[in-house]
């Protein structure tokens, strides 16, 4: 039996997507940038700052017209941080649950196209928010733009992601194969006009990544997601054993969507 080749995405990198190309092409549109947050003191003002001014030095790019944390119930200064930082805050509790904060989020956003970045990566720079507009600006038929990146692991340049390699892809070649080709699965970089996301089900727990990757292939085919290439993704990596509760989330959203039984792919 010849192997199974995984669909395509149309994958970009984030190079591609000039900013005053963008500004161009943004028009009269709003953008809001909406970070889940908890317990993220550490990183979550220097994700903020990023998304309000560039590289370069904090001039500010006007992609983003406002940045929106979610204080996932934290017991540290993640709140203050972001505020700081120059941030709107909103604090949810209890927390601990990903899904009902980046809900949270979207519900107290006011952006026509909402970009949700990660408030623990230690890298975050513009070309993030960048490189996840580029193709909602760009091309209206677009849907759901996922980033991609290389994850590093104990000094190797790749490695990181175990969720996503022992969970996550498994399940999509097993159950959703016409998204095997997307390389971050669980990526919390992602975006989307705000209507698309209204029509979506945000999923418990750390399992909203890939049920809003399954209902958007479902709602608006698997053509309309797009992924596109952020570079290295540099963020803390935890203990094996706190995975195991974001791999079941991600196990109940993947069967939520297909019931206790599936057909395998290859006929067998």
């Amino acid at each position: 039996m010849m192997p199974l080749v995984p669909p395509t995405i149309r994958t970009f990198h984030h190079d591609e997507f000039a900013l005053d190309r963008l500004l161009e092409a943004k028009g009269g549109r709003t953008v809001s940038v909406c970070i889940p947050a908890r317990n993220e003191a550490a990183t979550v003002g220097a994700v903020v700052q990023a998304v309000i001014g560039s590289a370069e030095g904090g001039r500010a790019t006007g992609l983003a017209d406002e940045v929106v944390v979610v204080d996932d119930g934290s017991t540290d200064a993640t709140g203050e941080c972001a505020r700081n930082a120059g941030a709107r805050v909103l604090r949810v509790t209890p927390g601990g649950d990903k899904g009902r904060a980046m809900a949270t989020a979207l519900a107290g956003a006011n952006g026509d196209l909402i970009v949700f970045l990660d408030a623990d990566v230690e890298n975050t720079t513009e070309r993030f928010v960048r490189g996840l507009l580029g193709p909602l600006l760009l091309d209206s038929q677009i849907a759901l733009v996922k980033g991609c990146y290389d994850r590093p692991l104990n000094g190797e340049p790749t490695g990181g992601g175990r969720v996503t390699e022992l969970v996550a892809k498994p399940l999509i070649e097993l159950l959703f194969p016409e998204l095997s080709g997307v390389h971050q699965p669980l990526a919390g970089e992602t975006a989307a006009p705000r209507w698309v996301f209204e029509k979506l089900d945000f999923a418990d727990g750390y399992g909203v990544e890939l049920g809003l990757l399954v209902d958007a292939a479902r709602r608006f085919g698997p053509d309309a997601i797009v992924q596109v290439d952020l570079g290295v993704r540099v963020h803390r990596n935890r203990p094996l054993p706190e995975l195991r509760r974001h791999a079941t989330d991600v196990l109940r959203a993947a069967f939520a969507r297909t019931g206790p039984s599936f057909a395998d792919p290859r006929g067998r």
